[in-house]
């Protein structure tokens, strides 16, 4: 071998396993799939979840704004819409409820919960969380 090449410096090497041919066939494999047969279903779960947390939105005024897109939504809570003050209470008790249901939620910033399922999620998954966090929402008010 080359005197250079027997003289490694530090950062010149880098992994035994980069470019495994088994490991590139099961992401690209995977990649086929999650393109194939769960991202077309993005667009329409997506609504449906929008859908469901506006008119979550209308029942509560603790909801200041729902934002999102595709399966990304955040819900902002705060004291009072018109004044828009934040409410970061709201949504760490609601993650606290919702997970004594089975819920796993997340909070994002000071006051506001982040919806993201996994692209494997089906409208009764959808349909089951939308009636969880309304029954959290709904004890939180009493």
């Amino acid at each position: 071998a080359k005197e250079s090449i027997m003289q490694w410096q530090p950062g010149a090497h880098g992994s035994t396993f980069g470019g495994n041919p088994v490991c590139c066939a099961a992401a690209l494999a995977t990649l086929d799939v999650v393109e194939r047969e769960l991202l077309p279903n993005v667009p329409r779960l997506g609504e449906r979840l929008f859908a469901g947390v506006k008119r979550l939105e209308e029942k509560y005024g603790s909801i200041g704004e729902v934002r999102g897109r595709g399966l990304m939504i955040g819900v902002e809570f705060v004291k009072d819409r018109a004044a828009r003050e934040p409410a970061p209470e709201i949504p760490h008790q609601l993650v606290e409820r919702a997970f004594r249901k089975g819920l796993l939620l997340l909070g994002a910033g000071k006051s506001t919960l982040r919806l993201a399922p996994p692209l494997v999620v089906d409208e009764y998954d959808i349909d089951t969380a939308l009636r969880l966090i309304d029954e959290c929402l709904g004890e939180q008010s009493d």
